[in-house]
């Protein structure tokens, strides 16, 4: 079961979970604490970018963050730069990279095949370009803006295409969305966004019922049916 809250709820549904015993585990890299009893796990709570959380305190405090949110598949993508939970710009690539008949990218055809024939030169000349852009953007950013994370989303295979020498500079900022992304947009990218500045608590199959005394009591979360 997962349930969305209001970042300034973290610290009052954290300190209940710790009054009932839980043992909360932070993973900076992903920004997550998980919360165990008994050494079973019994939740994992994703913070909203928009709070910092200290291991030693065990007290959450909000903070301004500047992010950069980059969601790439093939043959589009869609990027935008926040402050403080604000998107102040954004910009959507598309580009023909996709073979019609099998439906996989370029790129991925090329992997496992090995030739291009005319028009496979195209679309490996154009995902190029594709990916070419989207590293000029990421670039105008980092060296425009201070830049606190860099949140993205794209398949492996696409990886060694967009993590160029400007992300791999940065890699302390790199923060895996947490959120699955089935086509890239500004929509999408604004959506993503505000799910971000949430927290979002994930609670175990078998220990589905262990919150449900505090969320009798603090209704109105809203669910979240996306991957994590």
């Amino acid at each position: 079961m997962q349930k969305l809250i209001e970042a300034v709820e973290t610290a009052a549904i954290l300190e209940w979970a710790s009054a009932k015993g839980l043992l909360l585990n932070y993973d900076s890299d992903r920004h997550k604490i998980i919360l165990e009893k008994d050494g079973r796990k019994v939740a994992s709570v994703r913070l909203a970018l928009s709070v910092s959380y200290s291991p030693e305190s065990g007290t959450v405090k909000p903070v301004e963050k500047n992010h950069v949110l980059c969601m790439v598949k093939a043959g589009m993508a869609a990027i935008g730069y926040f402050e403080n939970g604000q998107n102040i710009s954004h910009k959507v690539f598309r580009a023909y990279m996709v073979r019609k008949k099998q439906g996989k990218s370029q790129i991925k055809h090329l992997k496992t095949k090995g030739k291009s024939r005319a028009g496979s030169r195209i679309r490996l000349a154009e995902s190029e370009k594709f990916f070419e852009q989207i590293n000029s953007r990421l670039t105008a950013y980092l060296n425009t803006y201070h830049i606190d994370y860099i949140g993205y989303a794209c398949s492996k295979t696409l990886w060694p295409f967009l993590f160029k020498a400007n992300l791999k500079d940065h890699k302390q900022l790199l923060y895996k969305i947490p959120i699955h992304v089935q086509q890239p947009s500004y929509e999408r990218l604004l959506s993503i966004n505000k799910r971000l500045q949430m927290t979002a608590i994930q609670t175990e199959e078998k220990e589905s019922a262990f919150f449900a005394p505090y969320f009798q009591k603090n209704p109105d979360p809203a669910s979240d049916e996306d991957s994590w």
